[in-house]
């Protein structure tokens, strides 16, 4: 049986996940996932999302089943994305390019995504690239992450043409020294860092963590994992994204829309803010939520 509990309607209308996991065809996609699936107190298979483990064998498989990945590696502690999720982003972005196109979805290689911080995953990158078949630049400024990064292209290799990478120098900057005089991107993606601090990530973990696992003795530890430049930035979530639309205006003739996602809504009306005092041309907002988790992009041009 699939795991009821994991139908989430407020997916995406074009999310391929919105009826939950298929666990019967994953595990015969990876049987790596085999020793992490169980049958719950409602008869249902699922499997412990705050094992970490659990979360990257449930993602591999996903890629294989849906999106055609048939290798896809992390390193350890990397951030390990829901894929849920991070597709909606792919499919909201989609649909709002599709409102500059007569409201059709622009697809193929005259479709050219920024995104800032790909980490060791390329998730946005591969799902856009296999969704809507999208020209990628992943910029960030471990390199470390960007050679498994490179691997998981490289052994993918219909993502070859597709998606490529630059090495961010200086991690106060998003676009200062990645961008080339030649570069014209449609939009911009981002998932920014969202804590302050590594105590504010650490306390936010530990609860987190025992919600999601009913042993008491259990040692907390981050199901979907993450390098600190990945979960916190000085400032949080609203410096950076802040700072990512200071930059954004000096390359506007080289940026369509700039996106980032938003995590906590109190930081929206400030950013907002700045976008108006600094004249944007277009600001809209893009709810979007997957189960109890509310989050929106934040759009804007100059």
């Amino acid at each position: 049986m699939n795991d009821s509990n994991l139908v989430d309607k407020k997916l995406h209308p074009r999310n391929k996940h919105r009826n939950g996991y298929d666990f019967s065809t994953l595990l015969r996609k990876n049987e790596e996932l085999k020793p992490f699936v169980f049958v719950n107190d409602y008869g249902n298979q699922t499997i412990d999302f705050s094992n970490p483990e659990a979360v990257l064998s449930l993602n591999k498989s996903l890629l294989k089943k849906h999106y055609n990945i048939t290798f896809w590696e992390i390193g350890k502690n990397n951030l390990c994305p829901p894929i849920p999720g991070r597709v909606d982003y792919i499919h909201y972005l989609a649909d709002l390019l599709a409102s500059d196109n007569d409201e059709e979805i622009p697809t193929g290689k005259t479709v050219k995504i920024l995104d800032i911080g790909t980490g060791a995953s390329a998730i946005y990158p591969i799902l856009g690239a296999q969704e809507y078949a999208w020209d990628f630049v992943g910029t960030d400024i471990d390199a470390a992450a960007l050679h498994f990064a490179q691997q998981n292209i490289s052994k993918n290799a219909w993502l070859k043409k597709q998606i490529s990478f630059r090495l961010q120098p200086d991690k106060t900057k998003m676009f200062d020294g990645v961008l080339e005089k030649s570069d014209n991107f449609t939009a911009v993606i981002c998932n920014p860092p969202f804590y302050k601090s590594r105590e504010d990530n650490w306390t936010s973990t530990t609860k987190k963590f025992n919600n999601l696992n009913k042993s008491k003795e259990a040692l907390p530890q981050q199901n979907f994992g993450g390098h600190p430049n990945e979960l916190w930035y000085e400032g949080g979530e609203r410096a950076f994204i802040r700072n990512m639309i200071y930059e954004s205006m000096k390359y506007k003739d080289q940026l369509g829309w700039c996106t980032s996602l938003v995590a906590d809504k109190a930081n929206l009306k400030p950013l907002i803010s700045v976008l108006e005092y600094n004249k944007a041309k277009k600001v809209t907002i893009i709810p979007m939520a997957q189960g109890n988790k509310i989050s929106r992009i934040l759009a804007w041009k100059f």
